[in-house]
């Protein structure tokens, strides 16, 4: 079973390359990344409208329904997202309920207790898969917000180049979709470093 969703053929570039298009959805994210680095001002404040930021600023050269909640049930395998029009409902919860959690964490968390948060964070944006395509991707770069935030390096869950880790991240997220976190928390957990460590 692979998380794939379909990507519409009407991109804005007009491309028909299957691999020139996954270059412009890989550069836009490569830009999200540098600017959350250099650019993005911390502490951030959680909102749904910083999710549509993040994927509008990855994909929005490239489709012009990036940043906007998906309107169909998209393709991901065996795993059934919610329905469409449950999304935005379930996204505003899904900010409440990791600012509820975040008022739990100390001033200066754990890595342990980091990594619950950034597994819990992770897992239930991946399951609520509220875009047409970029899910995991958008899933990641809101990972690696939430580690800077708190002065940690990003969180690579495994390498989308070569594949390495790949089948290890989708089974923890398996387990995760049947409420079982701790493979996911590991992940994260193995791969939080301090910034400039």
């Amino acid at each position: 079973m692979g998380h794939y969703t379909d990507a519409p053929e009407d991109n804005l570039l007009g491309l028909t390359d299957k691999a020139a298009l996954n270059e412009q959805e890989a550069l836009g994210v490569a830009r999200v990344e540098r600017f959350l680095l250099e650019e993005f001002e911390y502490p951030v404040a959680l909102s749904v409208g910083l999710l549509q930021d993040l994927h509008r600023r990855a994909f929005g050269h490239v489709y012009d329904w990036a940043g906007h909640w998906r309107t169909q049930v998209p393709n991901v395998g065996a795993y059934l997202p919610p329905p469409a029009p449950r999304v935005p409902h379930l996204l505003y919860e899904f900010i409440d309920e990791l600012r509820h959690r975040q008022a739990r964490l100390p001033a200066v968390p754990a890595a342990e207790q980091l990594a619950a948060w950034l597994a819990y964070a992770h897992h239930r944006l991946v399951a609520i898969h509220p875009y047409t395509n970029g899910n995991g991707r958008t899933a990641r770069l809101f990972t690696n917000l939430l580690a800077y935030n708190y002065g940690y390096q990003d969180v690579v869950l495994y390498h989308r180049e070569n594949g390495a880790g790949r089948t290890e991240y989708l089974q923890a997220i398996r387990q995760a979709d049947a409420y079982d976190l701790a493979p996911l928390q590991a992940l994260i957990s193995a791969q939080l470093r301090p910034l400039g460590a």
